[in-house]
């Protein structure tokens, strides 16, 4: 299956917030579908199929993963050694992408996979254009020598109201540049998930 590329605000709407996927809100507090409204006012609750799978469904939103990307992730997590949950998501928190979504040079992660793809930004004083791309430790993310990049990069960072910067990123303003210390602590994923769940999800296949 493809990256899904349709509206955004009806995914949040059944999913919950999705920091990576939209940073607009919906006027409307229903679950899309005919039953939305229904669901609201009755006892009815998800199997736990249906748990694990919007779990899964989370994750692959906001990280704007395909479910073939979503399904090797997990199948790496499960080779390394530690819980295989913080896994799964320290390998998402280091890719390009992310890593620029959580600097504040993109509002969306999809504006940061284009910002990549476009050119703009380097690692270790070399362009980059896979948004993939899996950072390393003590790796220096940078932006391009090009004025069209560093502007378009400085308004993103001051337009975008980014929290408090993880601890395993180090970010230099003035250069523009951010060094990764280290793999990201559960604390420092903004996305509400229970990985746990889809780790279950998968360990059928």
């Amino acid at each position: 299956m493809s990256r899904y590329r349709g509206p955004k605000l009806k995914i949040s709407r059944r999913l919950g917030v999705l920091p990576g996927l939209t940073t607009k809100k919906s006027n409307k507090i229903n679950r899309p579908g005919k039953d939305g409204n229904a669901n609201a006012d009755t006892s009815k609750k998800l199997t736990e199929y249906g748990v694990r799978l919007e779990e899964k469904q989370k994750l692959k939103f906001n990280y704007g993963l395909s479910e073939s990307q979503l399904f090797r992730y997990v199948k790496e997590a499960r080779r390394r050694q530690g819980v295989t949950g913080l896994i799964l998501l320290q390998l998402l928190e280091m890719r390009l992408d992310i890593i620029c979504f959580t600097l504040g040079f993109a509002k969306s992660i999809a504006q940061a996979r284009q910002l990549v793809n476009h050119g703009h930004i380097t690692v270790n004083k070399q362009g980059i254009d896979i948004p993939s791309f899996q950072c390393r430790l003590n790796d220096i993310i940078g932006v391009k020598e090009k004025n069209n990049s560093k502007t378009l990069i400085e308004n993103n960072v001051k337009n975008n109201q980014v929290r408090e910067l993880p601890n395993h990123l180090k970010f230099d303003n003035s250069n523009l540049e951010a060094t990764v210390l280290d793999y990201c602590d559960r604390s420092d994923v903004s996305l509400q998930l229970n990985e746990l769940l889809v780790i279950e999800y998968y360990s059928r296949r």
